[in-house]
């Protein structure tokens, strides 16, 4: 009412709202109450909690950090206030599986070996499925990278995990390298033990190839996390050489030595 007595006559909101009119006037001059006055000084210890974690904190961390500093409250009111003054912490973002098996799908062989190494182009080619958050939903992303040169030589965006995302990154690479007996190699995921991929594959002349246990080592060129070049014209040959720290290296792998770079886009 008091928020609209420039708009409406009071008498008139008490009427619709079935309050007497010298009780709303004793209420507006009536001091606050104790609890009113607790909880305006809870409410900017809050504020002062959740601005110090840079508005990440939620319910539970702001009320263990209440305690910390001696104050007893329990968590419907701190989530009462915080709810009241528009705070809210940031959840963790939900991780999403891209990597579903099929137990009656076959497999093929792992013909890398786990040896993320070549002499040459079209040699040996990795592929894998990531996730991109947006605010729509997740977005999926497929990719091929030749081994040698670390250069993407294809890639395929859907907004589905299906085999055609998968096909679509397969055919770009064709399309790009016409291989010829060149190494396919990806985890077990149900897109690429799809009967259409096998066919596509042996239509290419691409040799399919799985690791058998999926890790952060048995693909390690496609899961690291290098910037892709925006170099133009540059040549299929590595170059940069540089180890990123927190990558394995042995003498059979030389995954994580050379930066991504993107080939034919942009």
């Amino acid at each position: 009412m008091k928020a609209h007595q420039a708009v409406y006559r009071v008498a008139t909101m008490c009427r619709v709202l079935e309050v007497s009119t010298s009780g709303y006037y004793v209420w507006l001059k009536r001091p606050p109450s104790e609890r009113d006055r607790t909880d305006a000084e809870l409410l900017g210890r809050i504020q002062q909690f959740y601005e110090r974690s840079d508005g990440t904190y939620g319910v539970p961390r702001i009320r263990k950090d209440l305690f910390e500093a001696g104050i007893r409250v329990g968590h419907k009111r701190v989530a009462r206030l915080m709810l009241m003054a528009g705070l809210r912490g940031v959840c963790r973002r939900r991780r999403v599986i891209t990597t579903q098996r099929s137990g009656s799908a076959r497999r093929a062989d792992d013909l890398a070996d786990r040896t993320f190494a070549g002499d040459g182009l079209n040699q040996l080619w990795v592929a894998d499925i990531t996730y991109v958050p947006t605010w729509a939903g997740f977005l999926y992303l497929a990719v091929v990278m030749d081994v040698w040169s670390r250069k993407i030589v294809g890639l395929s965006m859907a907004s589905h995990l299906r085999k055609e995302l998968v096909l679509a990154a397969l055919n770009m690479a064709i399309e790009q390298r016409r291989p010829h007996d060149v190494i396919h190699h990806s985890d077990q995921g149900t897109q690429y033990t799809s009967i259409q991929f096998g066919v596509r594959c042996r239509q290419a002349g691409v040799r399919p190839s799985m690791a058998l246990l999926v890790t952060a080592t048995t693909m390690p060129c496609v899961r690291a996390s290098s910037p892709p070049s925006t170099a133009r014209g540059s040549t299929d040959a590595p170059t940069g050489l540089t180890k990123r720290p927190g990558w394995t290296s042995s003498s059979s792998s030389k995954a994580g030595t050379t930066p991504i770079s993107m080939e034919g886009f942009g």
